[in-house]
């Protein structure tokens, strides 16, 4: 894969992520801050982009959306969960809401 195409895809991710976290914040502003691990001054600066700017910020060579606060083992814990099927959902979002800082909290 050569650089131009995998800055292509970094382009149509980070465009895609924006307009997504656009929808999620219009639809419900505090779960979409809650899932985006936004603050509410980052939740007002994306809605007040327009499209242009969403296509210029989009067009950086970085990844805008990332693995939030998640460690190598939690997401260990999520994909090698062992729980009943009804609850690894359950319990993979609340593993995923966890803080680092939570954690470290008892330790």
């Amino acid at each position: 894969m050569n650089d131009t195409s995998l800055l292509d895809e970094i382009e149509e991710l980070n465009l895609a992520y924006l307009l997504l976290a656009q929808r999620m914040l219009h639809g419900d502003r505090t779960s979409a801050m809650f899932r985006l691990k936004i603050d509410d001054e980052m939740a007002d600066l994306l809605l007040s982009l327009n499209a242009r700017q969403l296509a210029k910020l989009a067009r950086t060579n970085q990844l805008l959306c990332h693995f939030g606060h998640v460690s190598a083992e939690r997401l260990r814990q999520v994909t090698h969960n062992q729980r009943e099927q009804g609850l690894s959902r359950f319990h993979a979002a609340l593993l995923m809401a966890t803080r680092p800082d939570e954690l470290a909290v008892g330790t």
